[in-house]
């Protein structure tokens, strides 16, 4: 049987952003919750203010891929329950809060290095906006729109 929705956000801000405190997983949170209420583009389209669309729509989210690069993935929604501060950050970004310093981003991503790429994702649909710990974050540019 599958998670109930808040179990499963609650799933993914622990696996996607455990390591990053409670600021990098309310950042984390904040982006998913911007994708449930984009007004266009390819989130809206494909998941049409779903957070469930949101986070199983395919190749977003490391955590619920159960392979990367061809190999098992030993980090997923699978493998990590939630605990309290899981629950208690996602039923915060379900409120409506988001975390000052993401307002608008769309995406985030760990370069495992000390320097954020300027465009993300490779399609150049996201700009650099802000760097949260080990995450780097985007907010849409107007070719996202076009998505």
């Amino acid at each position: 049987m599958p998670f109930p929705a808040r179990e499963l956000f609650a799933r993914l801000i622990r696996c996607e952003a455990e390591g990053e405190g409670e600021a990098g997983m309310k950042a984390v949170a904040t982006v998913v919750m911007n994708r449930v209420h984009v007004a266009d583009g390819e989130y809206l389209r494909v998941c049409q203010g779903d957070l469930r669309k949101v986070i199983t729509q395919p190749y977003q989210f490391t955590c619920m891929m159960p392979t990367v690069y061809g190999e098992a993935n030993p980090q997923t929604v699978w493998a990590t329950p939630p605990e309290e501060i899981h629950y208690q950050i996602a039923d915060w970004a379900l409120s409506g809060n988001k975390l000052q310093g993401v307002d608008d981003c769309l995406w985030y991503y760990n370069p495992y290095s000390p320097v954020c790429e300027r465009v993300f994702p490779r399609n150049g649909s996201g700009s650099l906006y802000n760097r949260i710990r080990q995450h780097c974050f985007y907010t849409p540019t107007a070719l996202y729109y076009q998505t």
